[in-house]
């Protein structure tokens, strides 16, 4: 079975995030408005894997940071990586980055300027 291990992930833009007495809390933005009534409690791991994912992240990059934080084994911190990462994805509060290749990325000034040339 395919763990997503190679996935990057990367936290949703739609979420505000605060560090509170150690435990991290996320406030999903829905319409400009902070939803009060979804607010995210992380704990410790949660809060280790929220902040890794402030830049696009592997699925394995989270496994081993969790396996070296709390020296536990692969296949442990692999479950509780995948459970944290569905449940994120399943609310949004985690996505995919979307990322622009060089064929897609906005041509610039000078570079339609070179193209009519």
């Amino acid at each position: 079975m395919d763990s997503g291990g190679e996935q990057i992930l990367i936290q949703s833009h739609s979420v505000v995030a605060r560090v509170v007495g150690g435990e991290t809390l996320i406030v999903p933005i829905r319409g400009k408005v902070g939803d009060l009534a979804s607010i995210y409690r992380l704990n410790g791991t949660g809060s280790l894997l929220w902040k890794l994912l402030e830049s696009p992240t592997t699925v394995d990059q989270l496994v081993a940071a969790i396996s070296k934080k709390f020296d536990v084994t692969l296949d442990m911190a692999s479950r509780d990586v995948q459970a944290f990462v569905r449940d994120m994805q399943s609310v949004g509060l985690v996505e995919v980055p979307t990322i622009i290749t060089s064929q897609e990325r906005p041509v610039g000034r000078e570079e339609r300027l070179a193209a009519e040339l």
